[in-house]
């Protein structure tokens, strides 16, 4: 690991100072850039440690509830209010990573991994993402993880996160502080798909610092369900996720939300399934219309194929058991 210099500005301000400087990272938990350091894969001249300031709080707001961006995954998941007011999140928090790093990641730390595509971890091999302009190690190779939406002949890697496929459905938005003040970016449009840059994941600015997430009130809290398939129980990532929530009343969906991981290099959101629940009522064979109504577009690879299937009947799925009706 090359060396490195640390510091621990003692204020917001100082560090907005001190991530203007090409070459520097922001640390909190740690939970992937550590190990991206040791694997060579990024090499900060210097790292910004903001676990002090004061971030970390879960409080209501006029119209939601606020998440300090320095909020431990393990404390926002058994929160009094997040679980009764957005239990979708505590179940997405909860299916992800172990319970000894969800006790060390923060929410920001969560929304500023990388993929996990290991042609973006082993540094023999060609990576967009990694090294621009050197190819794309997974369009020809082993990409059985890989993404079925929103891809691009650069990159064909999917976001790692299940927090975020959660935030994604439930309509968050991101708080930034940068010099020129705060700005507020909806969480659905944080992330970036690889398009002819993969190696930028996101819409946050080298000088700006995520400092909360806000989630507006809503009536998903008694018919949500966070769905994760994976290659084992603990500690896996997602080889398809499904974040559903759904407002019934009267026998009918009056609203609903549906988000994937595991299928796209962002959050996938599935506007289109979404609309075509609005005013039927909550049935299986509704679910079945709406999940193949999510799949268009899908494009699989060699080893992916079996997303094409996976990822509708996981939709359906997430949906019944977020009705009750399973």
């Amino acid at each position: 690991m090359k060396q490195f210099q640390y510091i621990r500005p003692a204020t917001q301000q100082n560090v907005l100072d001190a991530i203007t400087k090409s070459g520097t990272k922001i640390i909190a938990g740690g939970t992937n850039l550590v190990d991206l350091m040791k694997r060579g894969v990024t090499a900060p001249d210097k790292l910004v440690d903001i676990n002090h300031l004061p971030l970390k709080g879960i409080t209501p707001t006029k119209s939601g509830l606020h998440i300090g961006a320095l909020a431990l995954n393990s404390v926002v998941s058994e929160n009094a209010l997040v679980l009764q007011k957005h239990p979708l999140l505590s179940l997405a928090l909860k299916a992800g990573a172990s319970p000894q790093l969800r006790n060390m990641a923060t929410v920001g730390g969560n929304m500023m991994q990388r993929t996990r595509c290991t042609y973006f971890y082993d540094t023999t091999m060609p990576c967009n993402k990694r090294e621009p302009g050197t190819g794309c190690g997974a369009m020809e190779g082993y990409n059985r993880m890989h993404a079925i939406f929103g891809a691009s002949q650069q990159c064909i890697a999917v976001h790692p996160s299940d927090m975020c496929v959660g935030l994604a459905a439930l309509d968050a938005v991101v708080i930034i502080a940068g010099k020129k003040g705060e700005r507020r970016i909806p969480f659905v449009d944080f992330h970036r798909l690889p398009e002819d840059h993969p190696e930028t994941d996101n819409h946050l600015a080298k000088d700006e610092l995520i400092v909360g997430v806000e989630i507006p009130d809503n009536n998903f809290a008694k018919n949500s369900y966070y769905l994760k398939v994976r290659d084992r129980q603990s500690y896996a990532f997602a080889l398809v996720s499904v974040a559903a929530a759904l407002d019934i009343s009267g026998g009918l969906i009056k609203q609903a939300r549906l988000a994937m991981g595991g299928v796209a290099h962002k959050p996938w959101r599935l506007y289109d399934a979404e609309k075509s629940l609005v005013g039927k009522a909550p049935t299986e064979e509704n679910f079945k219309v709406a999940a193949q109504i999510a799949m268009q577009g899908a494009k699989a690879y060699e080893y992916n194929a079996f997303k094409l299937k996976l990822a509708p009947a996981s939709i359906s799925e997430a949906l019944k058991h977020a009705a009750g009706v399973v």
